[in-house]
């Protein structure tokens, strides 16, 4: 998996509140509730709820399909955080002898592994790789054609 474009996210993201309804079911309540009612003074700030530290903040777009069975497609944005340390079991992006990857470390046995989300791939020794981790997926926004 490769990516398309590296972007920072802004180290001081402008407030963008968007409608964020509470989904509650309601029991016992006669009558009929104002359809309204739900979206009072609830917003929704992707940047407050998503970027935890901007400054180590990056996110970059995806092509190739080595990550599908973990839900990143082609054309998905990851939200990518340089002050996270890497475990097993995380998403990483990391320059791969030269290259930028995505892949999950795996701990197998005593040995670390880089694993693709597709069994086309075979996984990944790390003993065996020159590998810098950039960082570690936080999120992965995924867009419907529509």
């Amino acid at each position: 998996m490769t990516h398309d474009t590296i972007l920072a996210a802004h180290p001081a993201p402008p407030a963008l509140g968007l409608p964020y309804p509470l989904a509650l079911g309601r029991a016992g309540i006669s009558g009929f509730p104002s359809p309204a009612q739900d979206y009072e003074d609830r917003t929704l700030d992707l940047n407050e709820r998503l970027v935890k530290k901007p400054s180590s903040t990056f996110f970059m777009s995806i092509t190739g399909d080595s990550m599908v069975a973990l839900g990143i497609n082609e054309g998905d944005l990851l939200l990518v955080d340089r002050s996270v340390d890497p475990r097993p079991g995380h998403i990483i992006v990391a320059m791969v002898d030269g290259e930028i990857t995505v892949k999950r470390l795996e701990l197998r046995g005593e040995r670390h592994f880089l694993c693709s989300g597709n069994p086309r791939y075979a996984p990944m020794p790390l003993a065996a790789l020159e590998c810098q981790v950039w960082g570690v997926v936080r999120s992965v926004i995924h867009e419907y054609n529509v």
